[in-house]
């Protein structure tokens, strides 16, 4: 095989990874925001956002790198991208900014802390809000013509990126709420296990929803899954994703295992992003622009994955070093500098 095939699809496991590893890592701080409300004081809030302080903003390192290799490696599907979900990526980094902002703030103000703590759970819900609708308006498709955009600026408001944006938020406060059950002790992790276990239901209700509309949105979609013997190589996916809620149901109330539910959680989100990605391929931005239609010339991939070679693992590295010197429990009265 030449590296005009092999490359585009070592770059898209690449950007796959990197966003995988964003919607991981970055999620559950999103999470924390999302459940923000159901603190039940300034200092269980404080307990909360302090169990994420030391690691939070090196989540989004996941983010740019999949924004970066994407422009690099597949400058059409981002010009497509950002020409038609322009106004949802620029809510979505509006909203990053804001919670960001409140993060930092919201420690260091006194009488307007409250107002804060409201900022930073305002900005959560947004960006995962806002994500939500970029995965369904991409998964839902886009009108291209001779691989350009030609639709309009609100073609990704739909009835399918407007459920797709829901789940994204319940799914990150079941990240967020799987979080605080390994992270925490005591009356903060007593409540996020109560409020696990209806997200587990919640967001199993959601996936199938998601999952059943999926292959009414194209033809070649349903064919993927059902044409043949498609099925049956498939339906380890979605059968592994029931077996994994089932399993992170009841986790989330066994005393003692305050890893499992997290763990389980994460597992979730893969298998529901290997099914995603099983859908669209070999589409980068479907319904028609492939991934070796989209890609840049073979000496430009190769140019810049050098680059990657050296990069990955200092990200891989300095990620694994700062979740294991944070490691354990936090304790409520836990400072932040």
């Amino acid at each position: 095989m030449s590296m005009a095939t092999v490359l585009p699809v070592i770059w898209f496991g690449v950007i796959g990874f990197g966003v995988l590893m964003y919607v991981l890592l970055d999620g559950f701080v999103l999470g924390l925001g999302i459940l923000a409300p159901f603190a039940k004081d300034e200092h269980q809030l404080d307990h909360m956002m302090n169990t994420a302080a030391p690691i939070w903003d090196g989540n989004e390192t996941w983010l740019v790198l999949g924004g970066a290799g994407l422009l690099a490696a597949f400058p059409k599907a981002y010009a497509v991208v950002l020409s038609a979900l322009y106004l949802p990526v620029l809510l979505m980094l509006i909203a990053l900014i804001f919670r960001g902002v409140a993060f930092e703030f919201r420690f260091k103000a006194r009488r307007s802390k409250p107002a804060w703590g409201a900022a930073f759970a305002l900005g959560s819900m947004l960006t995962a809000f806002a994500q939500g609708v970029i995965l369904g308006a991409l998964v839902e498709g886009m009108p291209l013509q001779e691989g350009k955009y030609v639709g309009g600026a609100f073609d990704w408001f739909s009835p399918f990126s407007m459920l797709t944006g829901v789940a994204v938020v319940f799914g990150y406060a079941l990240l967020g709420s799987s979080w605080l059950i390994l992270k925490t002790e005591g009356p903060l992790q007593v409540t996020a296990r109560w409020l696990t276990r209806p997200l587990v239901l919640v967001v199993v209700a959601f996936m199938g929803l998601v999952s059943a509309w999926l292959p009414f949105l194209d033809s070649r979609i349903m064919a993927r899954w059902f044409e043949g013997a498609n099925f049956l190589w498939l339906a380890p996916v979605p059968l592994l994703a029931l077996l994994n809620a089932w399993a992170l149901w009841r986790a989330a109330m066994h005393e003692g295992r305050d890893a499992a539910p997290f763990l389980l959680t994460l597992g979730f989100f893969a298998l529901g992003f290997v099914g995603l990605v099983i859908g669209i391929w070999p589409n980068i931005v479907p319904p028609a622009l492939s991934i070796w239609e989209a890609a840049s010339p073979p000496s430009s991939q190769g140019f810049v994955m050098v680059g990657l070679i050296v990069l990955l693992p200092m990200i891989l590295g300095y990620t694994w070093w700062s979740y294991r010197v944070f490691r354990g429990k936090v304790a409520a009265d836990a400072g932040y500098h």
